[in-house]
C-alpha cells in the first residue's frame, strides 16, 4: 500500500445507511449518527436501500423492518443475495419484537434486532460493537489475505502434513515442482513421494511429535530425493517445521536442488576425468587405488594392476601430427574402458601415452587373460601406425602384477612389479603381456623374522 492510500485508510470513517419509511425517524437516526462522527446515508425505501448499498458500498446498515412494497426483511434478503452487499452486517429495528421476527431477522442474516422505540444511547452501542467487529474481520480476511498471496507466490513448495503422514495442502510451487494439478496431492500420503527408509523416518517423527510436542526435536533441513508425478527422481532440500493448530501439522519447505547437484556432480565429474580421453584420470585412480587397497588389507583380499603404454607413439605423433595421435589415444582408452566391468575395476590414463587398470579381487592368471584380451582389442581396432616396427597397427605393451596387500605393504610395491613386467614387455618386442607376482615383500619379511 502506498504513503498515500494509507493515509487515507487512516482519515476514513465508517459509512452507515440508514433505511426508514417515516421521516422523523430518519431524521433523528441520520442526525445522531452524524454527531457519532459517521458519514450517513439515508434510504426511505427498501428498493432505494438496495441500490445505495451497492454503489457507496457502507460498513453497516440500520434498517427498518415495516415498511410499504418491499419490507426490511425482503430487503435483507435481497442484500445477502447480491455478491456486493451480502458482507455488509445489518441491523434491523422494529416495534415487532416477538420472538419469531426476531429469530426471522436472524435467519434472513441480520448481525442484531433492536426494539423500537429507540433508546439512543443502546443504537450508539451496539452500532459501535458492530463496526468494532466489522473493521476486526476485515483486519483479519486481509491478513489471511496477504498470507494466502504470499504463500501462493513462493517460490519454494509448501506442504502442510498431518501427523499420520497425510498432506493436507500444498502451494502452486510444490504442484509445480511435482508435476501436480491443484489440490491433486491433498489427501495422498508423503510416503508416496519418498524412498520407504526416508518416509518411515518422518512418519516415525510426526508420531513421536504428535505424542509429546514439548520435548520433540526440530528435525531441520536435510536432501531428499522426491518422487515427481512421472516417476521421476528430484533432489530437494526439505526443511521441515513442527506447529499446534488443533491438532499436530508439520510445515514442509520444499527448495529444488537438482540443477546445483547436476552441476555439482558434473564439476566432480571434470575433477576425476581426464579431458582428453573422458575416462579416469591420474588422480581418481590414486583414490580410487587407495580405497580398494584398504578394502584389500581388511579382507585379506587380492589385486592385481595392469600398466599399458602405446608402442612407438612418439613416431605415430611425429608422422600424422598430435591431432590424429589425440584421436588414437581416445580410441585406445574407449577400449581399455570397456574391459572395467565391475564396481572393484578402474581403467584411466594415468600420463601421456601410458594408462593403468586395476582388476579388484582378480587373480594372476584372471589378471593375464585380461590383459591378453585387452591387448588383442586395441590390435584389433587397426589403427594404423606406417612408422611402427612393431606392427602396422597401433599396438600395446602391458605390465602385470598382482599382490595381496598386507597393512606392511605399500602401493608402490604393485607399481614397480607392474612396470618391471611391462619393461620385460619392450624388452621382448613390445605387443605383448608380461606378468610379475609381486606377492607381499613386507609380509614375507615379517614371516622370515619370526621363523628365525
Amino acid at each position: 500500500m502506498s504513503p498515500g492510500s494509507m493515509a487515507y485508510a487512516q482519515r476514513r470513517v465508517a459509512a452507515i445507511l440508514i433505511v426508514d419509511d417515516a421521516p422523523a425517524n430518519l431524521e433523528l437516526l441520520r442526525k445522531l449518527m452524524s454527531e457519532q462522527g459517521y458519514q450517513v446515508y439515508v434510504a426511505l425505501s427498501g428498493e432505494r436501500a438496495l441500490a445505495i448499498a451497492e454503489r457507496a458500498q457502507p460498513d453497516l446498515i440500520l434498517l427498518d423492518v415495516v415498511m410499504p412494497d418491499m419490507d426490511g426483511f425482503e430487503t435483507c434478503h435481497q442484500l445477502k443475495q447480491n455478491p456486493l452487499t451480502r458482507r455488509i452486517p445489518v441491523i434491523f429495528m422494529s416495534a415487532r419484537t416477538g420472538t419469531d421476527d426476531v429469530v426471522a431477522g436472524f435467519d434472513i442474516g441480520a448481525v442484531d434486532y433492536i426494539g423500537k422505540p429507540l433508546r439512543m444511547p443502546e443504537v450508539c452501542a451496539r452500532v459501535r460493537a458492530q463496526l468494532q467487529m466489522r473493521s476486526n474481520s476485515n483486519t483479519q480476511e486481509e491478513q489471511a489475505e496477504r498470507l494466502r498471496t504470499i504463500v501462493n507466490h513462493m517460490a519454494e513448495g509448501l506442504l502442510i502434513i498431518e501427523a499420520d503422514g497425510r498432506i493436507q495442502y500444498t502451494n502452486p510451487a510444490c504442484d509445480h515442482y511435482l508435476g501436480y494439478r491443484e489440490n491433486e496431492l491433498a489427501g495422498r500420503s508423503i510416503a508416496e513421494l519418498l524412498s520407504p527408509i526416508v518416509a518411515q523416518e518422518y512418519l516415525d517423527y510426526f508420531t513421536m511429535h504428535a505424542a509429546n510436542p514439548d520435548t520433540a526435536h526440530q528435525h531441520g533441513t536435510r536432501e531428499v530425493a522426491i518422487r515427481h508425478r512421472d516417476g521421476k527422481m528430484l533432489s530437494m532440500d526439505l526443511a521441515l517445521t513442527p506447529m499446534y493448530l488443533r491438532q499436530p501439522l508439520f510445515i514442509g519447505l520444499l527448495h529444488d536442488i537438482t540443477h546445483h547437484k547436476q552441476s555439482e556432480d558434473a564439476l566432480q565429474r571434470a575433477a576425476y576425468l581426464d579431458p582428453l580421453t573422458k575416462i579416469a584420470n591420474r588422480r581418481h585412480f590414486d583414490n580410487f587405488l587407495d580405497k580398494e587397497w584398504q578394502r584389500a588389507v581388511r579382507n585379506g583380499g587380492v589385486l592385481s594392476l595392469v600398466v599399458l603404454d602405446v608402442d612407438h607413439f612418439k613416431l605415430y605423433n611425429d608422422s600424422l601430427g598430435h591431432p590424429a595421435g589425440d584421436t588414437c589415444l581416445q580410441q585406445v582408452a574407449q577400449a581399455i574402458d570397456s574391459h572395467a566391468c565391475r564396481a572393484g575395476d578402474l581403467a584411466a590414463r594415468y600420463g601421456g601415452e601410458e594408462f593403468v587398470m586395476l582388476f579388484s579381487e582378480t587373480e594372476a592368471a584372471s589378471a593375464m587373460l585380461l590383459a591378453e584380451t585387452i591387448r588383442t582389442h586395441i590390435e584389433a581396432l587397426h589403427l594404423p601406425h606406417p612408422r611402427s616396427s612393431t606392427s602396422p597397427w597401433i599396438t600395446v605393451s602391458i605390465g602385470v602384477a598382482t599382490i595381496r596387500p598386507h597393512q606392511l605393504d605399500s602401493r608402490e610395491t604393485l607399481f614397480v612389479a607392474a612396470d618391471r613386467a611391462l619393461y620385460v614387455a619392450k624388452e621382448e618386442g613390445r605387443n605383448r603381456v608380461r606378468a610379475t607376482h609381486s606377492g607381499s615383500t613386507a609380509w614375507e619379511t615379517v614371516k622370515a623374522l619370526v621363523l628365525r
